[in-house]
C-alpha cells in the first residue's frame, strides 16, 4: 500500500473516533438532563406559626375594678380600711392589693388614706390602721361597706352612730376582732401610730351581726372598658398638692400601662410601698376631685369639713392621658359617679384606682 493513502485512512479512522466519542458525550449529557428533570423539587416546609393564647373569658367582674373574676363577689360588701399617712408611720401594711384608695387632707395638713378591698381574704396584715373622719364614714357608707378604724373625731362617731354604720373600731370597741401593737413600729413611731389588723382576722372573726351582702339592688354604677378613648391629652405625670405636708406624685409606666405613687411627705421624698411586700403600689386609674374643703368652725383641733355630696369638676388619667371630667354624688347612700367634660360617659381602665379629694383651688399639674 502506498504511504499516502495508508496516512489518509489512519486520519479517517481518528476523525470516526472522535466524532463517536463526541456523540457519546451528547447522549450522555442528553440523558443526563433528562434523568434530572425527573427528579421531584421539593419545597422547604415553612415553620409553624404560633398562635396567640386566646384572651381568658371570665364569667364575672370584680365591681370596683372591673377585672375579670371566675367567681362572682360583686354581692359581698366591700371591707374600708383606714390607713395612718403620717411620714413616721409608713410602710403601710396591705394597700398594694387595695381595689380602691382615697386620700384626703386631715387636721394639720396631714392626710389619711381609705382603701377598699371587695375582697380582703388573702391581703395578709392591715396597717397601721388610724381614726375616722365624718367625710370618710360617708364615703365608706356609699359604697355600702364595713368600715375598719381606730377611734375618731367627734363627728364621725356621730355619723357612725346616727346612720347605723357597721364599724370596726380598735379603740373604743367592742370590735370582736383581734389587733396587736407592732413594737418595732411602737418604739419609732409612736404607740398610737402602731396598730395592726390582718385580713384573716377580719374574715374568720367579722361579727355575725353584720350584714355580709349588698343592699338590694345596690350598683357601684362605674363603668370600665380596656380601650383608650380619644380626646386625652398626653400626661406621664400628675402632682397633686394636699397641703404644705404632703404632695402626691403620679407617674406612668408605659410598660405596665399603669401609675406608680410617690410622696412628698413632712419634708421627704417616699416612693409609696406596700410594707408586706416591699413592692411598689401601682394603679390603673388616677382621679382628681376637686370639691370644698375648709376648717370646722370652732373646732378647737383644727379638724376639716369636706363636701362629698353634690358636683365638681375633676380630671381622670388612665393609658398616659389626662381627661377633664365632672363628679355627682347625690347623698350619703352612692358612690360618686363620673361623667366627661361635654357629658358622656367616662371609661375607667380595669384595674385598681386612686381617687385623690382636694380643695377646689388646689393648683393640680401634669406633664
Amino acid at each position: 500500500m502506498k504511504k499516502g493513502k495508508l496516512v489518509w485512512l489512519v486520519c479517517l479512522g481518528l476523525l470516526l473516533a472522535a466524532l463517536t466519542a463526541c456523540a457519546s458525550k451528547e447522549a450522555a449529557a442528553s440523558q443526563s438532563g433528562s434523568q434530572s428533570e425527573d427528579i421531584p423539587v421539593i419545597a422547604p416546609v415553612p415553620e409553624p406559626v404560633e398562635e396567640p393564647e386566646p384572651e381568658p373569658v371570665y364569667p364575672y367582674t370584680n365591681p370596683l375594678t372591673g377585672e375579670g373574676l371566675m367567681e362572682d363577689i360583686s354581692g359581698k360588701r366591700p371591707i374600708a380600711v383606714m390607713f395612718n399617712n403620717l411620714e413616721k408611720a409608713l410602710p403601710q401594711l396591705g394597700v398594694g392589693q387595695a381595689d380602691v384608695i382615697y386620700e384626703i387632707v386631715a387636721e394639720g395638713g396631714i392626710t389619711r388614706m381609705m382603701a377598699l378591698f371587695q375582697d380582703i381574704q388573702g391581703v395578709g396584715d392591715l396597717g397601721s390602721i388610724r381614726s375616722a373622719r365624718d367625710y370618710y364614714v360617708n364615703l365608706a357608707y356609699g359604697h355600702d361597706a364595713i368600715y375598719v378604724h381606730a377611734g375618731g373625731s367627734p363627728q364621725a362617731y356621730e355619723a357612725i352612730k346616727g346612720w347605723g354604720v357597721n364599724a370596726i373600731d380598735f379603740v373604743n370597741g367592742p370590735c370582736g376582732v383581734d389587733s396587736w401593737r407592732d413594737q418595732q413600729r411602737r418604739a419609732s413611731a409612736g404607740y398610737e401610730h402602731s396598730l395592726l389588723t390582718s385580713s384573716t382576722n377580719l374574715v374568720e372573726q367579722m361579727p355575725s351581726w353584720f350584714r355580709q351582702e349588698h343592699k338590694e339592688g345596690y350598683q357601684v354604677g362605674w363603668t370600665f372598658d380596656q380601650e383608650t378613648p380619644a380626646g386625652g391629652e398626653a400626661a406621664t405625670a400628675l402632682t397633686v398638692p394636699f397641703s404644705t405636708y404632703k404632695t402626691g406624685y403620679f407617674t406612668y409606666d408605659e410598660q405596665s400601662g399603669q401609675y406608680s405613687i410617690s410622696q412628698h411627705i413632712n419634708g421627704k421624698n417616699r416612693d409609696y410601698v406596700d410594707g408586706n411586700t416591699g413592692e411598689a403600689v401601682l394603679v390603673s386609674n388616677v382621679l382628681v376631685l376637686y370639691t370644698d374643703i375648709s376648717v370646722i368652725a370652732g373646732d378647737s383641733a383644727g379638724r376639716m369639713s369636706v363636701r362629698t355630696t353634690g358636683t365638681g369638676d375633676g380630671l381622670l388619667l388612665r393609658d398616659g392621658q389626662v381627661y377633664p371630667i365632672t363628679w355627682q354624688r347625690d347623698s350619703k347612700n352612692g358612690c360618686y359617679g363620673f361623667a366627661g367634660a361635654s357629658g358622656g360617659e367616662v371609661f375607667l381602665k380595669p384595674g385598681s384606682s386612686y381617687i385623690n379629694v382636694v380643695k377646689s383651688s388646689a393648683q393640680v399639674e401634669w406633664n
